[in-house]
């Protein structure tokens, strides 16, 4: 009896120790699995960042061509600007040839994404977007908004090639301060808003 319990103590201990091995084999299998799946993610990470920086590389390689062909697209809208409204029939001719030109060179923008950036009065204004040329004040434009816009600007895929030149109204512009400061004009010297009697 003494060598049945011998062996089943003998066979409990092989048990153990051939399950040791295999445990040892599972971890070092999920070890490398997880080794597998971490380099499989970071491939593929790589391989978005590669693309992604090409799109932007592809994107913005015309930018500085962009920016360049502004000085013509101002330049036959100045052009254009100057020209004559009631031309004689050769007049007439190079007036639409400049506006058909014109018009060909902003479809060409267009179609490569190159927008025109032109607010109007009374729109927010946008540092990422705009310049300011100067600040006014104004009753008809709420302060910090554009009053004016001197000069187009452009974006390529919605970053800044050209920002726009405008005028901004000064702090405290609008109609209600407009009729606040002439309340104020009345009240204190009963007379006109210019400060005659």
């Amino acid at each position: 009896m003494a060598a049945d319990i011998a062996e089943t103590e003998g066979y409990e201990t092989e048990q153990d120790d051939g399950l040791g091995p295999i445990d040892a084999l599972i971890a070092e299998r999920d070890q490398w699995k997880d080794r597998a799946l971490r380099a499989v993610a970071e491939a593929e990470n790589t391989k978005k960042r590669a693309e992604t920086q090409n799109n932007d590389a592809r994107a913005y390689a015309i930018q500085k061509f962009a920016r360049d062909l502004l000085g013509v697209a101002d330049n036959l809208e100045r052009a254009l600007q100057a020209a004559p409204k009631n031309a004689d029939a050769g007049e007439a001719g190079l007036v639409t040839g400049l506006e058909l030109t014109q018009k060909s060179l902003l479809s060409a923008f267009e179609a490569n994404n190159l927008k025109r950036v032109e607010p109007q009065a009374g729109d927010p204004f946008d540092p990422h977007l705009h310049q300011a040329m100067m600040e006014q004040p104004s009753d008809a434009v709420q302060g910090g908004r554009v009053i004016q816009t001197l000069q187009a600007g452009y974006a390529l895929f919605g970053r800044t090639v050209r920002p726009a030149m405008v005028v901004v109204a000064a702090k405290g512009s609008g109609a209600a301060a407009g009729n606040a400061a002439y309340a104020k004009a009345m009240d204190s010297d009963g007379g006109n808003f210019d400060g005659t009697a």
